[in-house]
């Protein structure tokens, strides 16, 4: 007699995502329950919230970075996970513990940290801290070497107005430092852009001017979190 199978429904887009996420804090559930910190996207809700305030008619500077711990998967691959973690824990103390009230630090995933600095101080002025932050960095791993980190960093009004878009200058300066040699601090800067080309449909196109109307927001903008999400999720 054959057995009655039992139909497995297909998972939403949504139940893909929320289990994605599941097994995410997981696999960094001893890290987070170590530091503490707000995690995932705690760091683009509370940005977004402070971008629809009244932050910029009120003078405030509003700057975010983006901080990775340089070459992480080779001590997982060389150390094993559970120094991974150490590593982990022992950065983010050290980021909690140099920042100012005006600062929040996230661990966004990974090996990678947010901070969202918020108050009076300059965009120069939080660019010489990141630098000491990066300098004064001395986690080690078992064997005695002295691990590094790299650091992008955006300001709001001045870079991007936009969340995903602030969020990708900052990242598009922690790109440039890794490519340039790691252990350093990058800040975003003017882009270079090139016109659409006839990689898109005349019907992409079409529901891309529908969007960009509906949402007011430029076809460009759109186009590049639109790029920057596809990369992400490439891990490129």
């Amino acid at each position: 007699m054959k057995e009655k199978t039992t139909e497995t429904k297909p998972r939403t887009a949504e139940e893909h995502k929320e289990s994605g996420r599941q097994e995410t804090e997981r696999k960094h559930g001893a890290v987070n329950e170590a530091l503490q910190f707000p995690v995932g996207d705690a760091f683009e809700w509370d940005l977004n919230e402070i971008l629809n305030s009244d932050a910029e008619s009120n003078g405030e500077v509003v700057v975010i970075a983006l901080i990775d711990c340089d070459e992480f998967d080779r001590i997982n691959k060389d150390f094993g996970r559970d120094e991974g973690d150490r590593v982990l824990i022992e950065a983010g103390r050290y980021i909690q513990s140099c920042l100012k009230e005006d600062a929040k630090v996230y661990r966004i995933g990974g090996d990678e940290f947010g901070i969202i600095f918020r108050g009076t101080m300059e965009r120069e002025e939080i660019f010489l801290f990141l630098n000491d932050l990066k300098n004064g960095y001395s986690v080690k791993t078992g064997d005695g070497v002295r691990q590094t980190i790299t650091i992008g960093m955006a300001t709001a009004f001045e870079d991007a107005s936009r969340c995903a878009e602030l969020i990708r200058k900052a990242d598009g300066a922690l790109y440039r430092a890794k490519v340039s040699g790691r252990n350093r601090v990058a800040m975003a800067k003017e882009e270079k852009m090139v016109p659409k080309t006839s990689h898109f449909t005349q019907d992409q196109l079409q529901r891309l001017a529908k969007l960009s109307k509906r949402e007011g927001v430029g076809e460009a903008i759109l186009l590049r979190e639109g790029l920057d999400l596809l990369l992400k999720k490439y891990d490129i």
